[in-house]
């Protein structure tokens, strides 16, 4: 953690080094005096005992993850969608074949009743086609219309780019490193098997 002037709180030797020419480390490298930084400092000063380490890192990933979903909503709005309306659509651009609502389900994480109510919306916007399959129809198949992928593919772009500004300010080791890093602990939570220590 970092005080409120941004020097580390573990000691200098960070600061020595650099001082004479040495590049810090990973671990010396401080953090910024930021709103979880605050966070952790109340519940540090209300309950003195208590190991905030988790909040540091779940803490700082929920913020960056709930801003950069802040920003890159913005043109979907715009655009008349929502965020699970566009999982949606560019779950059939990028997998670039038909999908049924159960596969659709899977691939974006969402209820079955959740999928079915915005395919719903998606075709009366002509986004999306639906068909019967030829051997069950109850089963259905979707795919992109070209409204729809004209609407992805304008939109993709444009985030892509703000988020390559945001990690812009990364080297491309530390880039590296943090995808690692994220890759290991997602493995972690979705309980792939042989996923490694973080």
């Amino acid at each position: 953690m970092t005080g409120t002037n941004g020097r580390s709180a573990t000691g200098g030797e960070g600061s020595a080094q650099a001082a004479h020419g040495r590049p810090p480390t990973a671990p010396e490298v401080a953090t910024v005096d930021d709103t979880v930084a605050a966070v952790v400092r109340q519940w540090q000063a209300v309950q003195p005992g208590l190991d905030t380490a988790p909040m540091e890192i779940i803490g700082r990933i929920n913020r960056c993850a709930a801003l950069l979903q802040q920003a890159e909503d913005a043109p979907l709005r715009r655009a008349g969608l929502s965020r699970p309306e566009f999982d949606l659509l560019g779950a059939l651009r990028r997998t670039g074949h038909e999908l049924t609502p159960s596969e659709l389900a899977r691939e974006t994480f969402s209820s079955g009743a959740a999928v079915t109510k915005r395919l719903k919306q998606l075709t009366e916007r002509g986004l999306v086609d639906r068909r019967s399959d030829t051997r069950d129809r109850r089963v259905a198949h979707v795919r992109l219309t070209d409204a729809g992928r004209d609407l992805v593919d304008g939109i993709l772009p444009a985030q892509l780019a703000y988020e390559r500004t945001v990690l812009s300010g990364l080297g491309t080791d530390r880039r590296t490193e943090l995808s690692a890093l994220l890759s290991q602990l997602l493995g972690r939570l979705e309980g792939r098997p042989g996923a490694p220590e973080v």
